[in-house]
């Protein structure tokens, strides 16, 4: 099994329109709602690869049970912590005239302490039943910054393979953590390390510096593809060439692609080979989070790995 765990779910809206014209009114062509967040797509996009999944996190208010009702309908199990905050809403606006998709993203309320010991309690019980297990997105205000650090450590007390999607203090304080494999974008590294990462050179001492003790890093480049480092030596991940309408919630694709590579056994070239495919087939629809499994075999042969040097 794999365990999504997750701090900030979110309902998800995506608008789309024939052409936005900005200061003016816009009238959507579409409007779709469905259950989203780093951990959900995650879960599902898993799901839909036919592993057995467990999403976990906190869900408040209307949204939250909006949330629970969708993964119930995907068959997607989930036990998540009720929370007195709402469950933020994003949305998302795709422009057919240009090939544009915009997030606009809502932040996730505070949660109280006893909330934070709740969701440690529930991971706690069901981490023995899962192989590999993915920590996705940012923390509320005021959480713990070692969350995840202190998660990490108990999946791998119970033998469980820990993928890290995280950025800034949750991430640094979990990068000491021997055998992680941490997974983020260009963006998210320069903020993690605390340096503008403009060229290769950069780029691959950046990674250096990040990658925990006997772990794996693997940054993500949009529609470039990846690179990854094992501590010996890197590797690039091409990305295939799709027509994209959204590419939001590709970079969790890439990551259920990865967890599901990683439980079934295969090597990190391949399981990186897996994820670029699902964040490609995730960018060829417009929600988040979202693919159609018929496609990855094609996609996936359109992958190439080779030594980044």
């Amino acid at each position: 099994m794999i365990l999504c765990l997750g701090t900030t779910p979110t309902a998800q809206r995506t608008l789309i329109f024939q052409r936005v014209t900005v200061d003016a009114v816009n009238r959507a062509a579409e409007v779709h709602e469905h259950a989203s967040g780093k951990s959900v797509n995650v879960a599902r996009v898993a799901h839909a690869l036919g592993e057995a999944v467990l999403a976990t996190g906190f869900l408040g208010g209307d949204r939250g049970n909006f949330i629970r009702k969708e993964m119930d309908r995907a068959g997607i199990a989930h036990d998540f912590v009720s929370v007195l905050p709402k469950t933020r809403l994003c949305t998302t606006v795709v422009d057919r005239s240009n090939g544009t998709a915009t997030e606009l993203v809502e932040e996730s309320g505070a949660v109280a302490a006893g909330d934070w010991e709740r969701l440690t309690e529930i991971f706690a019980s069901v981490v023995s039943r899962a192989t590999v297990c993915v920590f996705s997105g940012s923390l509320p205000p005021g959480g713990p910054g070692d969350f995840y650090a202190r998660c990490a450590r108990t999946a791998q007390a119970a033998g469980c393979r820990v993928i890290l999607d995280a950025r800034g203090e949750p991430l640094r304080l979990a990068m000491p953590i021997p055998g992680l494999t941490i997974k983020l974008n260009r963006e998210e590294l320069a903020t993690t390390v605390g340096e503008v990462l403009p060229d290769d050179k950069s780029l691959r001492e950046g990674i250096r510096r990040a990658t925990p003790p006997d772990g794996v890093t693997i940054v993500t480049l949009g529609a470039v593809g990846a690179v990854a480092y094992g501590g010996k030596s890197f590797c690039k991940i091409s990305s295939p060439r799709v027509r994209a309408i959204s590419a939001v919630g590709s970079g969790d694709a890439f990551a259920a692609g990865l967890a599901v590579a990683t439980l079934r056994g295969r090597p990190l070239w391949e399981a990186c080979a897996l994820g670029a495919a699902c964040g490609a087939a995730n960018a060829m629809t417009p929600l988040s989070g979202y693919i159609e499994p018929r496609r990855i075999p094609e996609l996936l042969a359109a992958v190439e790995v080779t030594d980044w040097c």
